[in-house]
């Protein structure tokens, strides 16, 4: 953001340094409104994104005690300006509750650069590639019978199951325990119509879903298995190892943004496949076509919508004045939609050529499980195109989720029209 450093630091004129921050308003004079717990902006951000970045890509709402950019450029350099975006707060809206662990997402560097490489030993390339049999597996065990029932829940009785099981397949998670901890995470996730708190329901979700972890760590500190949480056990870098804390940290992250992000970006994708045929029929006709739909998908429509971070010094956006310790939320769904950035962006084309987004962030924080997810969307695309390439969507059984942060849908009925 070097025209904002320019702005907070002052310019030279004249031979001499002008604090220009003093003289900005606090926000532009705007009509629009935008808040993240209205159920209306969860069906359809878009038009509102758009007005954010037109009229105020610098929004301040001062009820709900945040500011908002949406314009690519400022949430990409955003996400790369750590010292000015704090993560420590948080990457939601609200503030953590006392029951949720330590977590990477919400750390600042150097900690979080030394805990993500610790992590990132039980997370190579390798290992997530060699997932990939694995994928297909399950994806082809959950993905058969329901094809020959010719009608089925996309969400509930596949979106959902895989991310689970590859999940609890790397966590050592019996299937007999899957649907607890994806029970947990979607009431953690789940926000009341125009409410700013955490139900709770939610809250307790976040006590069992981090009690849960913790049980499972004491085991494998008893007897160590082939699993993620024994080898992060195990994980050393120049002599230091993860606490407890962290360990379990990072289970309840995986368990959330492992699991429920990418059941909604398998979800989103069937959507608007299915609202664009003629995409769709560009992918069955060649399937290599797809890993460019999984990205155009979490450009287009991605699951996760917005992070939060927290000011650490004044900053000026869009002649307004940013006060440090303010909340901001980078609005990852308006940058991908933003026309500066992308040409015809609210167009949904599968051979778009995407330089870059922001769907799985950027910098210190760019999403560890980034490869995992596009693995599960793609082979879990390929497979249902493979065995039912002609399908609808019941448009009355579209649930939405309600979150600030997730986009997708809890339920999404299928019908199979010729194999």
């Amino acid at each position: 953001m070097a025209f904002i450093d320019s702005l907070v630091r002052g310019r030279v004129q004249g031979g001499r340094s002008v604090d220009l921050v003093p003289s900005l308003t606090y926000a532009n004079p705007v009509t629009v409104q935008f808040s993240p717990y209205a159920y209306d902006i969860h069906e359809n951000p878009y038009p509102t994104y758009k007005r954010l970045r037109d009229e105020a890509p610098a929004y301040h709402n001062a009820e709900l005690g945040f500011w908002a950019l949406s314009r690519f450029a400022d949430v990409f350099d955003a996400m790369q300006d750590w010292q000015t975006f704090s993560s420590a707060a948080g990457v939601s809206l609200e503030k953590s509750t006392a029951m949720t662990p330590p977590m990477i997402i919400a750390m600042d560097p150097p900690r979080q650069v030394r805990l993500r490489r610790l992590i990132s030993l039980a997370f190579t390339p390798r290992r997530i590639a060699m997932l990939e049999p694995k994928v297909r597996d399950l994806t082809v065990e959950y993905l058969a019978p329901l094809v020959e029932r010719r009608e089925f829940d996309l969400i509930q009785d596949l979106a959902a199951k895989v991310p689970m099981d590859v999940i609890s397949t790397m966590l050592g998670v019996p299937r007999s325990d899957q649907d607890l901890v994806r029970g947990w995470a979607d009431v953690l996730l789940h926000r009341e119509a125009n409410r700013a708190e955490i139900p709770a329901a939610g809250i307790e979700g976040a006590k069992s879903l981090a009690g849960y972890f913790a049980s499972k760590l004491a085991e494998r500190r008893r007897q160590p298995s082939d699993d993620m949480i024994s080898d992060l056990i195990e994980a050393e870098i120049d002599g230091e190892r993860l606490a407890d804390g962290e360990i379990v940290g990072f289970c309840f992250l995986l368990a959330i943004a492992g699991n429920e992000t990418t059941t909604k970006m398998i979800g989103n994708s069937i959507y608007w496949l299915t609202r664009n045929p003629d995409q769709r029929r560009l992918i069955v006709d060649d399937p290599s076509l797809i890993p460019g739909a999984v990205e155009e998908v979490t450009r287009y429509d991605n699951s996760t919508q917005m992070l939060a971070r927290v000011l650490t010094r004044d900053l000026a956006v869009h002649g307004c004045k940013l006060p440090t310790g303010d909340r901001v939320l980078l609005l990852l769904g308006a940058a991908n939609r933003d026309e500066r950035e992308f040409p015809e962006p609210d167009s949904f084309n599968v051979r778009r050529k995407i330089e870059r987004t922001v769907a799985f962030g950027h910098g210190v924080h760019v999403c560890l499980g980034a490869s995992l997810a596009r693995l599960e969307g793609r082979v879990v695309l390929e497979e249902i195109h493979a065995r039912m390439p002609e399908y609808e969507i019941d448009e009355a059984s579209l649930e939405r989720v309600h979150s600030a942060n997730v986009r997708g849908y809890a339920s999404m009925t299928i019908r199979v029209l010729r194999r």
